[in-house]
This record gives structure tokens, sequence and C-alpha cells, in this order.
């Protein structure tokens, strides 16, 4: 579509807010709120709604979870067979339902009726009923793309993998189970019903599928008030009782001549939108028993910032966080759009092919052109997606586009490391093939600012200009709110002066992930900085900053607090609770409980709370090192090392828990025990594992040992200055004098206003033997 202006009409409701943090309250609290409102179902919704109803029913939403039938598994279930990791299951019916023969729980082949089907392209997965309510997914899926495609067969969700019943991953397992992992975006109104007395589940639901209750809220007082309007002339004379409200000021959308680029005439006061499909479509884990029907996202719901193995440096997608967390860094999500410019939430489908539903916001004749591709049009690169939203495989075979809707950076893959979408096509060209050709069209990328691909980047890898980049990054209101968060959340491993004061300005920003990222960090505070910084954040109207702020304020004295600090302290403590025992089926919450209450000094409960984290997964790590520290920190070393040695039988292999061990072996005097898994954790490459492991060699008199360790510690880690230190000391105690130069050398041009760095390459140009570790 082109013209100077382009007019999309948007019905009138909530008044646009005047600053941000109104903005988020508005989208938290729709002024057209029914808390009474209960579920009527989808056939409540026909008569007046036969269009949308009709667009819905062949959507991948009305599929997403049936009962097992005819009509709606479209598996093999002749008594086709598919062998895995040497176990070959086999497909059937019997007694006119549907049948899988596989490995079980114990590893035996087993008889198991289908109950539901999951989902339906490109892969239908099965559930299966298991004792006590539970209900588990199925490994093998059936792959209902065409056969053209690759489908049309019995597919393995882990191909590559071999998954036995030993293995987490194991269809049997916590892991693959139902009630918590999938229930809720599959369902209508899923209420979990788990029973921590009875490790038990009574899952229920309005409606099976993802119907219209499950976007617009329980519907009864809409209904009732359609009912007494029913034969008026169309239009509503007052609030249309729908519980989730997605009207916004009227606007329209403005070519703007000197771009080619779409704006809206008025700013988007009501986000709801994307915070309603964000609940089902952002890597998260609900905090809270209510579906959060009409609420910001983060009421109910702790959303993933961009962690270092889910998001690339850059903010691209890397494990399955589905698209939330990569739209809100866009520019289109700053500027205004919603799901619903480019999706029809009814068909679960864009609202135009190709590049026509980029055209609505975007001149065709700027942009859908080869002068702007370089492309062909309809060849691979000529697509705007291919270029700006580029799709990576997940559970296999299902493609899914990037909403980060990035400009592409090649030049910045050789910083980074962050994938070059250029490659993806030209992968017999270098990247720097890719970064001269952008270049040559576009012309050179911006220089003035560091790019916030660069500053992630050297935060994970705790760059030496990693901790004044990631200020900088937190306080620019150009990046997207999850990006400025995630900075915040780099600080403690990249301390600098100015780190103290971006965590207290992120806990006053109106965009709640930021708040939530300041209150996270407090914990790593001193106590006489906590108190001040985190007891205001407990009134914060936003569930998930209320909750983080409370293991920094745990078992601090109150002697100092007013009356009104520790009655919303205790409100804030009862309501963490409530938290982690709606997740009771999981053992983070009870290590997170025992953790809580190992700082309220109630060591008995904590210890009780990391035994049941461990009866319900055996192989949770977490729970084996913390409990070992509630035994070591209260003076009983042999049960510490009892414990870790437990979790080394059950999770053979395990770094952290032989790093731990070898620690626990050095406090008993057993210093040549500890070599062997302080080496075997330092194979793994950490930098502080190397580092311990150096100085325990050092410490059991192998000198030359411990050079050789740090030096290649340090090869592979150049910039750390733990690692530096350590060589530097070592290398000049054992008469390795230029060796232990060029380490402190290195340290001081990492930090030259370092006055410990400044000693000791002092110390160490004068000619000194040794230098104090």
């Amino acid at each position: 579509m082109t013209g100077r202006i382009i007019r999309r009409t948007l019905r009138g409701g909530v008044p646009a807010a005047g600053a941000l943090w109104l903005v988020w309250l508005a989208a938290g609290c729709a002024p057209e709120q029914a808390p009474e409102a209960t579920y009527v179902g989808r056939t409540a919704c026909t008569s007046c709604h036969a269009t949308q109803d009709s667009l819905w029913g062949g959507s991948h939403h009305a599929a997403a979870m049936a009962v097992a039938d005819s009509t709606t598994v479209l598996g093999d279930f002749d008594d086709a067979t598919y062998t895995y990791n040497g176990v070959t299951s086999r497909f059937f019916r019997r007694d006119g339902r549907f049948w899988v023969n596989t490995d079980g729980p114990d590893g035996v082949l087993t008889d198991f009726p289908i109950d539901y089907t999951f989902g339906v392209y490109p892969l239908q997965q099965y559930l299966i009923a298991f004792p006590r309510g539970r209900y588990q997914a199925l490994g093998i899926a059936w792959d209902t793309r065409t056969t053209a495609e690759g489908g049309q067969r019995w597919y393995h969700l882990y191909p590559d993998e071999q998954v036995d019943h030993r293995d987490v991953l194991h269809w049997t397992g916590m892991l693959q189970n139902w009630n918590f992992m999938c229930a809720q975006c599959h369902s209508t109104n899923l209420q979990k019903g788990y029973v921590a007395t009875a490790d038990s589940y009574a899952t229920t639901w309005s409606e099976i599928d993802v119907s219209c209750e499950a976007c617009h809220g329980p519907g009864s007082v809409h209904v009732a008030r359609a009912e007494q309007r029913a034969g008026k002339a169309a239009g509503w004379a007052g609030p249309s009782g729908l519980t989730v409200s997605f009207r916004d000021t009227a606007a329209a959308w403005i070519m703007d001549t000197a771009t080619g680029i779409a704006h809206r005439s008025v700013p988007r006061g009501n986000r709801m939108e994307v915070e309603t499909c964000g609940l089902c479509h952002a890597r998260r884990g609900q905090v809270w028993p209510d579906s959060g029907a009409g609420q910001i996202l983060a009421q109910t719901q702790r959303v993933s910032l961009l962690d270092e193995g889910l998001y690339y440096a850059d903010g691209q997608q890397e494990d399955e966080v589905y698209e939330y967390g990569s739209f809100l860094q866009s520019k289109m999500y700053r500027a205004g759009v919603t799901c619903s410019d480019c999706h029809d939430a009814h068909r679960s489908t864009t609202r135009l092919a190709g590049n026509q539903v980029c055209a609505t916001c975007h001149w065709v004749s700027r942009y859908d052109t080869t002068a702007h591709t370089h492309h062909a049009a309809g060849t691979p690169g000529g697509m705007c997606v291919d270029c700006h939203m580029p799709a990576r495989n997940y559970m296999g075979v299902d493609a899914r586009r990037d909403h980060g809707m990035k400009i592409p950076r090649p030049d910045l893959t050789m910083v980074t490391g962050a994938p070059d979408v250029c490659s993806s096509c030209h992968a017999n060209k270098p990247v720097a093939w890719a970064a001269q050709q952008a270049a040559a069209w576009y012309g050179p990328p911006d220089s003035v600012q560091l790019p916030a691909a660069v500053t992630i980047a050297w935060g994970w890898a705790r760059h030496p200009g990693a901790g004044d980049a990631l200020v900088a990054l937190s306080r620019d209101t150009a990046a997207g709110g999850i990006t400025r968060a995630t900075a915040v959340t780099l600080m403690p491993q990249n301390p600098v002066r100015g780190s103290l004061s971006a965590i207290q300005r992120a806990l006053d920003d109106p965009d709640p992930l930021l708040r939530r990222a300041g209150a996270e960090q407090l914990e790593l505070l001193e106590p006489a900085m906590r108190v001040p910084m985190g007891l205001p954040m407990l009134a914060d109207p936003v569930r998930t900053v209320r909750l983080a702020v409370v293991p920094a304020l745990a078992g601090l004295p109150d002697s100092g607090w007013s009356e009104t600090h520790r009655t919303s302290f205790a409100r804030v403590l009862a309501e963490y609770r409530t938290s982690q025992e709606f997740n009771a089926d999981r053992p983070e919450s009870w290590v997170n409980l025992g953790n809580l209450d190992r700082r309220l000094g109630r060591v008995a409960a904590a210890e009780e709370e990391y035994r049941r984290a461990l009866r319900l997964q055996p192989q949770f790590v977490a729970a084996y090192l913390q409990l070992a520290e509630l035994y070591r920190t209260g003076g009983m070393e042999t049960q510490a090392d009892s414990v870790l040695r437990m979790g080394l039988d059950r999770v053979p292999g395990t770094v952290d828990l032989e790093y731990q061990l070898g620690l626990a072996l050095v406090r008993q005097g057993k210093k040549l025990d500890a070599l062997p898994l302080l080496r075997s954790a330092a194979a793994s490459g950490a930098p502080h594992y190397a580092y311990v492991y150096g100085v325990a060699l050092f410490d059991a008199g192998q000198s030359a040992a411990a050079v050789t360790v740090l030096r290649k510690a340090v090869a592979g880690s150049p910039d750390d200055q733990e690692l530096l230190y350590g060589l530097a000391s070592i290398a000049a105690t054992a008469g390795q004098q230029q060796v232990a130069r060029e380490a402190a050398q290195r340290l001081l041009a990492l930090d030259p206003q370092n006055p410990d760095a400044q000693r000791l390459y002092a110390q160490l140009s004068g000619g000194s033997q040794g230098a104090a570790r």
C-alpha cells in the first residue's frame, strides 16, 4: 500500500497517559474490569460474533488441545513403528482408542492409551495419563507437515540425543509434565490444582482449547450486557463489560514522506494486547495462581531477560524464547505497533501475505524494491522477514521468526559472536564479506554510540570496558526496557563507580522489568545499603518487583524499620511464600523456600525444604549445593561432604558439585584428594575454577603445574583479573619473573587506576622475587 496517509481507525477508550508510569498502570488496571465476571464458554459468544468464531475454528488456537479420537488424531496408529535409542515404539488402535507401546518410567515396554492431542502444526503431540492426576507429553510426535516438506512421519523431539528412562528429558519425567510445563497456554481458564500434601494434581479448565475467554477474559458480564441491549442500534452506550480491554485512544498511522515509515498520530496508551499475547508467547515463569486476565504480564509472570543461553548478545533468539521478549526490544514496539497490526488473532495468521503486511507501514516504493533489498523479488533475501525476522528451528522442525525486527549487522558478529543473517544463505562467504557488502549498500554503520549488542557481550565476558558501558546502556531510554534491564543484571560482575547509582535509578524506572532487575541486585549489596533501597520497593504496584526484593531484606534486623515497613515486609513475605507454594510441584520453589528460611534462621525448615526438592527431582543440582552449604555454614562438614557425594552419584560429572566437593576436601585437610575434583571443574573452562585449581596446586607444592594451569586459563580468558592476579603472584613466587611481569602488565593495562595492580606491577618490575597472594 502506498500513499501519504495510512489511516487505521482505532476505537476510543482508555485516554493516553501523560507519563510512562501511568501507561503501565493503565495497562494493568483497565477501567472496564469486571472482577466478578465468570467464564461462560465460546458458545455464548457465537451468536454475536459468528465471523470471528468461523475464523477461529480453523486456527491453531482451536486445535491447541483436544480429546484423542478419530477426528483429532493425525498420526499413523495403524501398527506403525518408530525406533529411537534402541527402543522400538509401536502405535496402534484397540477398543476404539489410540495406543502406544513404548518405554515407561522404568524403561520397560508398556502399552499406554492416548488421552489427548496436543498442538497441531508442525507437530502433534500426545498426552498420556499417569497416577495422581499427572499427564505426560510423549517424546515422539507426529510431524504434520506434508511429505514434500519432510513430514508425515513419527519424530522424536530430541533426535540428536540418547534419552532413556533415566534422563531428565524422558517423556515420563518432570520436564515433560503437562500440568506445569504446557497446560496454561493450551486451554482456557487453566487451573493447575497442585496439592503438595498429596503430590497430586486436580487440573481443570473451562474449555479444552484456546478460546475466546483465554484472551478476552471471563465474559459473563459482557454477555449479560449484550443481552440487555439486544435489538438496540449498533454500538455500546457504556462499558462493554469485557474483563480485558484492548481499547485505546483513537489514532491514525500517518506516513512520514521523508522516511517512508508510518507513525501513530497519538502515542499508544494501552499495551494490554501485547501483554495478553505475551502470556503464552513469552519465556516466563508463572508466579501467581490467577490467570492474569486484564493485568500486565509482570503481575503474574516473571519474564526472562536477555540472559546468556536464551538470547544472543544482540538480542536474537537462541533458546526457545517465543516472541514477547524479542518484540519488546524492537523499534516497532516503541513506535506503538501491537500484535494485531500484523496478525489476525482469530485466524492466528498474518493479516496480509508476504511483504504486503510490512507495506501497511513501510512504503513499497522505498522498501519493497531491489534497490533496498539487493535481492530479486521472490528469491531468498527478497522478503522483508528473510533479513529482519530470521527464522530458527525449535522442536526440530518448527521454524519461528525472531520478532526483534532488527537491521542486520554482520559487522557486530565478529565482535559478539551472534549469528549473521547474511551467512545463513551465504554460508560459503566469511562474515567480513557480509559486513563489507552491507556497508557498500547502506553506508557504514553508526559508530558514535557503542551498540547494545557489544555492551551485553562485554558484560557476559567481563570485558574491562563492560562496567561503564552497562551503566550507559541502562540509562539509554532509546533502548528497549528489556535490554536496559539486562544491563542492570550484569553490573554486579562488572562493577564500576557508577553501578550503584544505576541500580538505584533502575528502582525508580517506569518499566517494571527495570525495577525488578534493580531489586534482584540488592541482595548482593551490603545490608546497610539494602534497607534504604529495598524497603520502598515493598509498596511497588507490580508483584514481581515486590517479590524480587524479599531475598535482600529477609533476615536483616528490623529494629530501625518503621511500623509501616514491618507490616509491608510481613505482607510481601507472605506473598512470596504463596508464590513459591503455588509452584510446589517444582524443586526450584522448594530451594527458594529453603534459601528464604535459611536467611530467617529457620535451619530445620530450610533443611526439610531442600530435601523436599530432592524428593521431587533427585537430579536437581541446586538442592544438593544449597543443602551442602547449609551444613557447611553450620559446621557440619561431614554432612556437607556426604550430600555432595550423593549428588555426584545421581548426576555424575556435574562441574559445580565436583568443585564444591573439592573445596570441602580442602577444608577437611585432604588437599591431595581434592586436586582431581578441582582439575575436573577447571576443565569446564570456568575462569574462577581454574584460578582455584591453580592455587590448590601451588598450596600442594606444585608451583610449576600451577603456573601452567593459570597460563592456559589466561590464554582463554585474557581479561580475567582474578586469573591475572593469581598468575602474577604464583609465577613470581615460583621464580618465573617474566611470566609474572607480563601478567601484571596486562592487569595494569586493563585497570590503570587500580592501586593493587599498580603496586603489584611496581613490585615485580623492581625485581622482587615474590608477591603476596
